[in-house]
């Protein structure tokens, strides 16, 4: 057995056992979850499962993250038949689709034609998305898709451009969704921070090949996240 697949497995278990306790009525609706080391050590498992399993039960419409204040218990059983969350799931991984049609080219041409100003914009854009951490989500969200609007600048293609400025309303409404969903944020604040400058690097030193590859992992990773 795998060690992802392990993890997995795990994930699977600590959400089944944080589900019967939720349906047994052991945390009533709008009560907040003990924290992430608190309900490891009780089952006995590490910090990312739990947090994984608490995607899960997000996902299912159980419970929902508040940036800065925890987990809160939104309903004791899950959406029923969890359809509700399912399509929700469909709509934003297409949304997530198109943005890799338009982002990962963006960022294989900026890395060949971004200029000096380009590259300044782009880290000033990571500054702001750093200082978002503790804002809401839509601050948040809006900090972030500044950092891939000045990478699609620095592609310096019109049609991107406009495809991407096309784009923006729903991206920015279905990463709020996703967010909510899925529980993203939680205590991590600016999530995927690392990657982001890894990206806007890459495009400064001109490396198409790990622009491009640092793009589509990440934007692969959104895809996992929504299963």
């Amino acid at each position: 057995m795998t060690a992802a697949l392990s993890r997995n497995l795990l994930a699977d278990q600590a959400a089944d056992e944080l589900r019967r306790r939720l349906t047994a009525g052991e945390w009533a609706v709008g009560t907040k979850l003990p924290g992430e080391t608190t309900l490891a050590a009780e089952l006995g498992v590490g910090r990312s499962t739990v947090r994984e399993a608490l995607r899960m039960l997000a996902g299912q419409g159980m419970l929902r993250a508040r940036q800065g204040s925890g987990v809160f218990v939104e309903r004791t059983e899950p959406v029923a038949d969890g359809w509700e969350a399912v399509l929700q799931r469909e709509a934003i991984a297409s949304i997530v689709e198109v943005r890799a049609a338009i982002e990962i080219e963006a960022a294989r041409l900026a890395a060949v034609r971004a200029t000096g100003a380009d590259v300044a914009a782009m880290r000033r854009a990571l500054d702001v998305r750093a200082a978002a951490a503790d804002a809401s989500d839509r601050e948040f969200v809006d900090a972030d898709t500044a950092v891939h609007r000045a990478v699609v600048t620095a592609a310096h293609n019109p049609v991107l451009s406009e495809l991407f400025e096309t784009l923006v309303p729903r991206v920015a409404a279905a990463m709020v969704e996703m967010i909510g969903l899925l529980g993203l944020r939680g205590r991590e604040g600016a999530p995927d921070a690392d990657e982001h400058a890894a990206l806007v690097e890459a495009i400064a030193a001109g490396d198409a090949d790990a622009a491009t590859r640092i793009s589509r992992a990440h934007l692969d990773g959104l895809a996992a996240d929504l299963g």
